[in-house]
């Protein structure tokens, strides 16, 4: 192995006085959010950027022990290096260490005492500048014994700061909580998200479900329901029924689904006479904040739509452009799934995400930029795209990806929140108002996150102007 490969330490005999050794490193966001994972120091001067632009230092800045703990690695790994057990440290901080800095760790030997094998360093560190920002005086047990030993791989970490559905709900502050029919929420986690969505300031929830049930799983939950409205059917086929009427009687602007399934409750939502359909298709869509993606995504459809049709698709397409509109996307770029990025004839999703692009040329679905089909890896990736030579806006950077059918769009975003760590929140677009679809595997995250997309759709006037496929005379 080469030395990069290694560890080797200085033992107390080969330490000269006047010898030196340093680490460089730049402090990036991440360095600050592990560094506050780790210790628990939320202190906003170091993670609010709002906040810190405010104060002394005017910018985000370190924690202190960031720098700290630069000194406390050269100690570990280099000089002594393993083997040496730190006794004291005293650190003088005199300038802070902001996002960016280039800090230049070193410790330097100015002590050595026989007895006990102790060693004294003088430590600092210094910016690019070339100012001091931390200076001080490290006590060392050195090692006796020579050590050399691999350089341990460290994992590789990926944090997820739920960015995209904080902006979410920071959208619906200036927004007022719409009454919200909520079908048959008779256990725990129903009766939490739907506080969780009233204290967060979307909703004003109406239970409707079996009285004793309901009363019971908020007890159970710990939360007081008194205050609120709550009206007594026996079953949950009720529920579902009743809550649809108050949607249509206009006492209800939005429906959420509680511990029912979702068929019953869109049971309920789809008859012509007594439903919520309007001439758009009903579709569902799947906003997913994926670690390590640089935005949220929308995955449509993975709960309604069992096999679409064309035309189904031109609505589902059609349904998310409004959703991507809400969220703030103007103009989003549109992905039409396949296995491959050419059109097969025997491969049924290229002829239609053909046809559904020409359609978006024709002006029969607009709002949006459509490309398809495209492969999962090259609607996502710029790599990817560009190692097939595809040449397209959406190529790499798409923000809707509609899917085949339902089998696809399940099994993807489900992919993404099980193996990849993603939160996803969902809506049913295309009825009368947003339906919020919840499910017992759902985070209090991203139930909020899916009664905030329902309320910013239910204030906002929708944009993707329908076009249907022109049937022959």
């Amino acid at each position: 192995m080469g030395s990069l490969k290694m560890i080797e330490n200085r033992t107390f005999d080969e330490i000269v006085v006047g010898e030196t050794a340093s680490v460089t490193r730049t402090l990036g966001e991440q360095d600050i959010q592990l560094f506050a994972l780790v210790s628990g120091d939320v202190n906003p001067a170091h993670l609010d950027a709002e906040y810190a632009a405010g104060d002394m230092f005017g910018r985000v800045i370190a924690h202190g022990l960031w720098g700290g703990g630069l000194i406390s690695a050269v100690l570990g790994t280099q000089l002594p290096g393993p083997g040496a057990i730190y006794l004291s440290q005293s650190l003088r901080f005199k300038r802070p260490v902001g996002l960016g800095d280039t800090i230049v760790a070193s410790v330097t030997v100015r002590e050595k005492r026989a007895k006990h094998h102790i060693v004294v360093f003088d430590c600092c560190c210094i910016n690019q500048a070339g100012e001091e920002v931390i200076n001080g005086e490290a006590e060392v047990k050195a090692p006796t014994e020579k050590v050399r030993r691999p350089r341990m791989a460290l994992p590789d970490i990926q944090l997820s700061d739920h960015d995209g559905f904080r902006r979410l709900i920071e959208m619906t502050r200036s927004v007022e909580p719409v009454p919200t029919a909520i079908a048959h929420p008779c256990t725990t986690a129903a009766i939490l998200a739907a506080a969780a969505a009233a204290e967060a300031g979307l909703i004003v929830p109406i239970l409707i479900g079996p009285e004793a049930r309901i009363r019971v799983a908020a007890k159970d939950a710990g939360k007081d329901i008194g205050a609120l409205r709550l009206i007594d059917v026996p079953h949950s086929h009720a529920a579902a029924a009743r809550a649809v009427e108050l949607v249509r009687s206009g006492e209800a602007l939005l429906l959420m689904k509680g511990s029912l399934h979702t068929d019953e409750l869109m049971g309920a939502v789809v008859p012509a006479a007594t439903g919520l359909r309007t001439e758009r298709r009903i579709s569902h869509a799947y906003l997913l904040d994926v670690p390590g993606h640089p935005a949220p995504l929308i995955i449509t459809d993975a709960a309604i739509n069992i096999d679409p049709s064309l035309e189904d698709k031109a609505d589902i397409i059609r349904n998310a452009i409004d959703l991507a509109h809400v969220i703030g996307i103007a103009c989003p770029k549109v992905a039409i799934l396949s296995a491959v990025e050419t059109v097969n004839p025997a491969i049924r999703s290229t002829l239609d995400a053909a046809a559904l692009c020409k359609m978006a040329d024709r002006g029969q679905i607009v709002g949006g930029v459509l490309d398809g089909p495209l492969a999962f890896d090259n609607a996502i990736s710029e790599k990817a795209a560009k190692d097939k030579g595809i040449v397209s806006p959406v190529a790499g950077r798409a923000e809707v990806l509609v899917v085949p059918n339902l089998e696809a769009g399940n099994m993807l975003a489900k992919q993404l929140t099980f193996l990849g760590g993603a939160d996803a929140a969902g809506v049913v677009l295309g009825a009368r108002v947003p339906i919020i679809l919840t499910s017992r595997a759902d985070s209090l995250r991203t139930s909020v996150a899916s009664c905030a997309i329902a309320l910013l759709l239910a204030r906002a006037a929708p944009r993707a102007t329908p076009g249907p496929i022109a049937k022959p005379a």
